[in-house]
């Protein structure tokens, strides 16, 4: 790639980012925050993401060797940030978010460095429906095609493939409709058919006894029985990426646990324990503010909105020479 082209793809990159922020905040009514890049260790604050990936991790010379951990994402610390601020009903907060993820596994849609938007949103008790979650992914899932539809007028090459509206479809009723096929799989059919899928209820277990994906017990609400008579107030964003021909994940999100679904869910997973953590206390003692919120993959909205084939492609990242030398060979470098 010459420097001219390179130039011209940080552009772009630029453009995409610019865009859909700006779109994000204005369909969510978010104010932009400043954000941390580690927690300190103990305070059960850290996203614990599947419960099995290590943080980084590292002493504070000033605090007496106390351990801080880089954060895996803000999920738990934008509750406390929202509440901190003061922030009414119908309004949030949005932050850059830049983590470290040593483990995991190299593909061409992950990378050990991860950019989200992170963001959460102050809503009421009688929110915790979902309508409301549907309302709330609708939003975003327009805020993603006024971006597309802006890349495509900036970039005469680039053609809008999104379909007007975003299905909705339960990990249940996914399971029921492709019984003998993988997670992966199911969710490949469903991205196929529809172009863009919220999957609702990801994290408690279906009919089979097996969870779609894993979340963590302590920020968004699987468990909660709703009026559909299935479980969970929350999901994933999944788009068609025509280059891959696959699923595409953008964003994981949901209302958050009140008081009785993380005393539930933390039982569930096994872990009760963490009631006694400062995030978790203060929670069960009402001092949390009722909110929606998730994590919206910058690299990935851009990979996609640039018909990309590699996350590399759109972040500076740590790749093995094997895979920049071979992925060059096919016409694909990395920045």
């Amino acid at each position: 790639m010459s420097p001219a082209e390179l130039l011209k793809t940080e552009e772009a990159i630029s453009f995409v980012k610019d865009t859909f922020a700006k779109e994000l905040a204005r369909q969510l009514q978010l104010t932009k925050v400043s954000s941390p890049i580690a927690v300190l260790d103990g305070t059960g604050i850290n996203d614990d993401l599947n419960g099995v990936e290590r943080p980084v991790s590292f002493p504070i010379k000033a605090l007496g060797e106390q351990q801080a951990v880089v954060v895996h994402s803000l999920a738990k610390w934008k509750r406390l940030r929202l509440t901190q601020l003061g922030i009414p009903a119908g309004r949030g907060i949005l932050t850059d978010m830049r983590a470290l993820r040593p483990d995991e596994d190299y593909s061409p849609i992950h990378s050990i460095y991860v950019d989200q938007w992170d963001w959460e949103k102050h809503i009421l008790p009688e929110q915790r429906t979902i309508p409301f979650l549907q309302e709330t992914v609708s939003k975003i899932y327009e805020a993603l095609r006024t971006t597309e539809l802006r890349v495509a007028e900036e970039y005469g090459d680039i053609q809008p493939i999104l379909p007007e509206q975003i299905t909705f479809i339960h990990a249940e009723e996914l399971l029921q409709r492709y019984p003998g096929l993988t997670v992966k799989e199911r969710e490949t059919e469903a991205a196929r058919e529809y172009g863009a899928v919220f999957i609702i209820g990801i994290g408690g277990e279906l009919s089979h006894g097996q969870i779609h994906d894993g979340r963590a017990p302590d920020y968004d609400d699987w468990s909660t029985e709703t009026e559909t008579g299935r479980y969970g107030l929350n999901g994933d964003i999944v788009l068609w990426h025509p280059g891959l021909q696959a699923a595409f994940e953008v964003s994981s999100m949901g209302i958050r646990v009140d008081k009785t679904a993380l005393q539930k869910q933390l039982a569930v997973r096994g872990c009760p324990e963490r009631a006694g953590l400062a995030f978790h206390k203060l929670l069960l003692d009402g001092g949390l503010t009722e909110s929606i919120g998730g994590g919206i993959g910058q690299s990935r909205v851009t990979m996609f909105m640039l018909r990309k084939a590699h996350i590399g492609e759109v972040q500076v990242s740590i790749w093995p020479e094997a895979v920049r030398a071979e992925l060059a060979g096919t016409g694909v470098e990395l920045l």
